[in-house]
């Protein structure tokens, strides 16, 4: 029977500098996992972070304060703002805590599964454990390989280059970098693998629930357009759980300065990661939306009315007609790079459109919107096309689905698709008369979309190659 000694803050909080990496096992100062419950308790991991600094303002939905880009020495984020594609940014990224914190759990997943079959305990258990694992493993290189490669194309994917695979516990692994089909291939299977075996009420909320997992299944069914899979995924994710926060009569009940909704009372949340830690959201003011997307949310929409200030002078142009994200965590609970159940429904309204079920799509749409909107029209008119029908989709996508990874991975997929791709234009600085105002554009395939890997993760793996056409400084 074989057991280990891990650390506390090995499993938390180490940084892997390159894929083929795994933490260090060491008896010093460890607790013994030795169990198959204790493996399955791993499994839980509070505090999850998946930062978004590498790629946040190539999305059309933010924006930044202009003083944090006139007069600016350039920065990841002044060169993705002005969408500069003339800059060296592999130079610039010489780590990537997303990168590191994404592979570290890989790490952790790949340790329970490889172990838990050798433990005391019960069969179930380790069925269980590895299970749990699987569906975290899968939803890491999910995230990992639409950062770091191209959109799904079904065209292309079995030769754009992808990600590192890490499929088990290998203290002397290099792996080779696959293509984005093989990684897509790798998700899918630890999907369906895992999927006999989770349970709908699990041991706690930091563990995968059966709603997760077959929501996690239709959004990369959908990613790879298997649409009549991806709906049948949404379909089961909400026989799970459909549950929406309503948010028109929560605006009737004061609000978030008058009720509080930690993360414990959002009925929509499926899974608890976060883009930084779970207080997050106390430092919204650097999550500024577009007049874009500020335009988009009208004057009745609860998503925004309820937890967005704009009129800040410390945090806002004025006159930008800009906003930024002014609720804490403590005062309502809003989830970013994890899954909710509004993102099934969406996602269910997506695949009714593109299946040309225009008036079930815009039925859907209606169910959230009627959570959501607090006056006005609430009901949309079912249009006359597929295209159209799209639009309100990826519209109500962008309003329910704000910050995170969510609108920079839709913008990439469905830039591979002629009808649906989008060149974005920028024009700024809006308020600043110093210097010369110019229109910024970022065409739908611009190498932009494909973040470069960090330079020491590329130092230490000569396998790992970009996937754009820029130059490693060695």
């Amino acid at each position: 029977m074989k057991y280990i000694y891990i650390t506390i803050l090995s499993l938390i909080m180490l940084s892997v500098t390159s894929c083929e990496e795994y933490t260090d096992l060491t008896p010093k100062g460890a607790l013994v996992v030795e169990t198959a419950e204790q493996f399955h308790e791993m499994v839980s991991l509070p505090n999850r972070g998946y930062p978004i600094n590498n790629f946040q303002y190539l999305s059309d939905d933010q924006w930044m304060k202009e003083s944090n880009v006139i007069g600016v020495t350039p920065n990841i984020n002044t060169i993705n703002f002005t969408f500069d594609e003339t800059v060296d940014r592999v130079s610039m990224i010489n780590n990537s805590s997303f990168y590191n914190q994404a592979y570290t759990y890989i790490n952790r997943w790949n340790t329970i599964i490889s172990l838990v079959d050798d433990s005391k305990g019960d069969g179930s258990i380790k069925e269980l454990a590895k299970a749990e694992a699987k569906i975290f493993r899968a939803y890491d290189h999910f995230l990992l390989v639409n950062h770091y490669a191209k959109g799904y194309d079904p065209k292309t994917a079995a030769t754009d280059g992808g990600i590192c695979i890490m499929d088990k516990f290998d203290l002397e692994a290099q792996p080779e970098k696959s293509t984005v089909a093989q990684v897509y291939d790798f998700i899918q299977k630890d999907i369906e693998d895992a999927l006999p075996y989770l349970q709908e009420k699990p041991l706690d909320v930091y563990h995968p629930s059966l709603a997760f997992a077959y929501a996690f299944k239709a959004k990369v069914h959908l990613f790879k357009r298997e649409i009549a899979k991806a709906k049948e995924a949404a379909e089961k994710s909400l026989s799970f759980n459909n549950q929406i926060f309503d948010m028109v009569a929560y605006n009737a009940q004061g609000g978030p300065n008058v009720v509080s909704v930690p993360a414990a009372n959002n009925i929509e949340v499926l899974s608890y990661q976060y883009m930084t830690g779970y207080n997050e959201m106390n430092f919204a003011y650097q999550y500024i939306i577009s007049p874009e997307l500020r335009m988009l949310f009208g004057t009745n929409d609860a998503r925004f009315n309820l937890f967005f200030n704009t009129t800040s002078t410390t945090n806002l142009d004025q006159g930008s007609n800009t906003a930024y994200w002014a609720t804490t965590y403590t005062k309502y609970f809003y989830s970013t790079v994890g899954m909710k159940t509004t993102e099934v429904y969406l996602m269910l309204a997506e695949c009714y459109a593109r299946e040309d079920k225009l008036t079930e799509a815009v039925a859907v749409l209606n169910t959230l919107r009627a959570k959501r909107i607090l006056s006005g029209i609430v009901n949309l008119d079912v249009p006359t096309t597929r295209k159209e029908t799209m639009e309100l989709v990826i519209n109500e996508r962008r309003k329910e689905l704000m910050f995170g990874f969510n609108r920079f991975f839709d913008l990439k997929r469905l830039n591979t698709e002629t009808e649906y791709a989008k060149t974005i234009t920028r024009l700024f600085p809006l308020v600043n008369k110093t210097v010369p105002q110019k229109t910024y554009t970022l065409l739908p395939n611009s190498r932009l979309y494909i973040i470069p890997f960090p330079l020491a993760a590329l130092t230490k793996n000569p396998k790992l190659t970009l996937n754009t056409d820029e130059k490693v400084p060695f």
